[in-house]
């Protein structure tokens, strides 16, 4: 009985032995998938780099418009047609940018109208002017006094009447204006509530530099820790076109601060006109955050553009 016992447990592992060999040949043939990877939940970091180096600079500068213009019209998120919007803002007169901007002072999002009208006004392109014009009479009142204002800044005072309004707060609106023409207004432009959001409009457009304009914008920059000091201070020293400020640009296109990364870019787009600094902007194609591929997007495309003539003093 223990012989046929031993001899039973013996088949019994030599079985196991060969089941235990088959399994391992058929996982050496046929290895499991790895784990997948989760998923970033920031949809920003969803990035491939890619080797732009040895393409053309029209691929490249084809890839930086195929990047704005996908950001501008994309359906489902306002934060990112802001994002594309401060971009093209620093692209001056250029006809793309004009047609995307002009189109997006139709969006249905308030910000992002609000960003279209503040955009054009950076760009200082006089052909937006007649639809900055039209936008004086938007039913919100924040794009209508972001309208106001961006005219004033070029000499344009159609809007006048909303600029007294807000001024006028909720005491009652002035009467007898330089301006004739009374544009659309109602009871919010006096509304405390009002006011204060109009209030944060201006500030948070102030301190955003390159990482867009309007409240979504600024609430997306101050969550992510962007840096304003360093941010004004990059936009700042970037008037100097030196050596040394250049080569610290250039380093700042690698900071660990999203902020100061797009500051970076945004100022040697606008600034340095060559290979050197446009070969620099490549890698920041494939930057984590989203408002800093489309500023490097625009600033490759500024960087590889003939120089825009100085304004005489």
């Amino acid at each position: 009985m223990q012989a046929h016992t031993r001899i039973h447990l013996s088949i019994l592992a030599m079985s196991i032995g060969i089941s235990s060999l088959v399994a391992t040949l058929s996982l050496a043939q046929n290895p499991a998938p790895p784990p997948a990877q989760t998923r970033a939940t920031d949809p920003d970091s969803d990035v491939t780099p890619t080797d732009r180096l040895h393409n053309t600079v029209a691929q490249n500068t084809q890839e930086a418009w195929d990047t704005l213009t996908k950001a501008a019209d994309d359906p489902k998120h306002p934060d990112a047609r802001i994002q594309a919007l401060a971009a093209l803002g620093t692209l001056g007169v250029n006809p793309r940018a004009e047609t995307l901007i002009a189109a997006a002072m139709k969006d249905p999002d308030v910000d992002v109208r609000t960003a279209a009208v503040l955009a054009a006004g950076q760009t200082k392109n006089r052909n937006l002017t007649s639809n900055i014009r039209h936008m004086l009479d938007d039913k919100e009142p924040q794009v209508a006094f972001a309208s106001a204002t961006t005219l004033w800044k070029m000499n344009d005072h159609s809007g006048e009447d909303i600029l007294i309004a807000v001024v006028d707060g909720d005491r009652k609106a002035t009467a007898g204006l330089k301006d004739s023409t009374m544009h659309t207004m109602n009871k919010d432009l006096h509304n405390p509530a009002t006011l204060a959001r109009i209030g944060a409009l201006q500030a948070g457009s102030m301190l955003l530099g390159p990482f867009g304009i309007g409240i979504t914008a600024y609430e997306y920059m101050r969550k992510n820790g962007g840096d304003s000091a360093r941010v004004t201070a990059i936009e700042q020293i970037s008037q100097e076109k030196t050596n040394p400020i250049r080569a610290n640009l250039v380093s700042a296109l690698s900071d660990k601060d999203p902020a100061v990364r797009a500051a970076a870019a945004k100022a040697l787009g606008m600034n340095y006109h060559d290979k050197a600094v446009s070969d620099a902007l490549l890698p920041v194609f494939d930057a984590p955050k989203k408002p800093v591929r489309l500023t490097a997007a625009a600033a490759y495309i500024n960087s590889t553009s003939p120089p825009r003539p100085s304004k005489r003093r």
